[in-house]
């Protein structure tokens, strides 16, 4: 018989893609784990890993599992969620600030569905570009803040949603194009078209410029994505962006992107939380929640450990 733990377990095992990450995640040994799919393949009288392949493949059986596990668990996990709040009885606040102008594209989504499975709580979205969002924070102005940029701080918890790359965006005549990637002094005789926020906040300095003493020839700020891309286009400048904030522009074939730096600059996506808050339910599922409406929304993106 079918149980709600063989469920979680072929999930897991799909979603991790190896025995030893699926164990991980679920708490267990893989010992433990290995020995749970051949009782549930005993009593089934159906072969639910292929294990001469490398790594282990899922058969067609474990699949036809699996559609029943994407249809139970999430309503299941919902129930379990409405329940708590029923037994819990709380409400709370999230007071939420974005250290990243491009972060609106998903988490305007992620807010609405956790106010659906959270009515109680009271929710609030600010920009955090001229300001300082970690003193916020820790008075109690902000309950979360979504940054790019860690700091060591033990009252903090950093809880990482995603990893993305940072691409330099260019018209598709400009002389860049033709690059792969581009190293710092290409862009001595370029206009860096930016965001208008300092330039110690932005990682196309901290991270690729200003490490190798290379200054653009001019900046220029625009406040929204879609006008930087339209700048970019008309080749008034280039542009340091998300990898995933350019999917949707890069179809009508106006702009490319290239590397920046033969491997390419990587950031981790945070969402920020007082660490005495962490715990709490509401908080727990608002993260649950940005995490799942990133990689249901975002291309490009990859998971990131804590």
């Amino acid at each position: 018989m079918l149980e709600i733990r063989h469920l979680e377990t072929l999930s897991a095992i799909r979603d991790s893609g190896s025995l030893q990450e699926a164990a991980e995640r679920l708490h267990v040994t893989q010992s433990a784990l290995s020995h749970q799919l051949r009782d549930l393949e005993v009593r089934l009288q159906v072969q639910l890993l292929n294990r001469r392949t490398r790594p282990a493949r899922l058969t067609t059986a474990a699949l036809r599992i699996l559609v029943l596990a994407d249809d139970i668990l999430p309503r299941l996990r919902a129930t379990e969620r409405d329940l708590q709040r029923l037994a819990a009885g709380r409400t709370g606040r999230l007071h939420v600030a974005i250290d990243c102008h491009s972060c609106f594209q998903w988490l305007m989504p992620a807010l609405d569905a956790f106010r659906q499975q959270w009515p109680d709580v009271t929710l609030d979205l600010s920009a955090a570009f001229s300001f300082a969002p970690l003193p916020a924070l820790m008075r109690g102005d902000l309950d979360v803040v979504i940054t790019s940029d860690p700091q060591d701080n033990p009252a903090v918890h950093y809880e990482p949603l995603f990893r993305y790359e940072l691409v330099l965006a260019v018209a598709n005549q400009h002389p860049l194009s033709q690059y792969r990637y581009v190293e710092p002094f290409q862009l001595t005789d370029q206009v860096l078209i930016t965001y208008p926020v300092e330039r110690n906040r932005l990682d196309i300095f901290t991270q690729f410029l200003i490490p190798a003493d290379v200054e653009p020839a001019a900046t220029r700020q625009a406040e929204l994505t879609p006008m930087i891309v339209q700048l970019v286009a008309s080749q008034r400048g280039v542009a340091a962006l998300p990898n995933w904030a350019l999917t949707e522009f890069l179809n009508p074939g106006s702009i490319r992107t290239c590397r920046l730096g033969e491997q390419g600059i990587w950031r981790t996506l945070y969402a920020t939380v007082r660490s005495e808050d962490l715990q709490a339910d509401y908080v727990q599922a608002f993260l649950t929640q940005a995490r799942e409406t990133c990689f249901k929304s975002l291309q490009g993106i990859v998971a990131a450990r804590p």
